[in-house]
């Protein structure tokens, strides 16, 4: 778990709201689109608007 959050921290990102975001999507994501749950991926979706408000934390 601390790996996590440092890796979040790292890349300037929330670590609470990107592993509710992740947790709530990873069921749901293709194992094709699991790069997307990476925070340096996440943030960047997020910064793109491509995360709705439901998805994004």
């Amino acid at each position: 778990m601390l790996t996590l959050i440092t890796t979040c921290r790292l890349n300037d990102v929330d670590p609470k709201a990107w592993l509710a975001n992740i947790l709530a999507r990873i069921a749901d994501l293709p194992a094709s689109r699991l790069h997307e749950l990476l925070p340096w991926e996440w943030k960047l979706l997020c910064q793109a608007g491509k995360l709705d408000d439901r998805q994004a934390a």
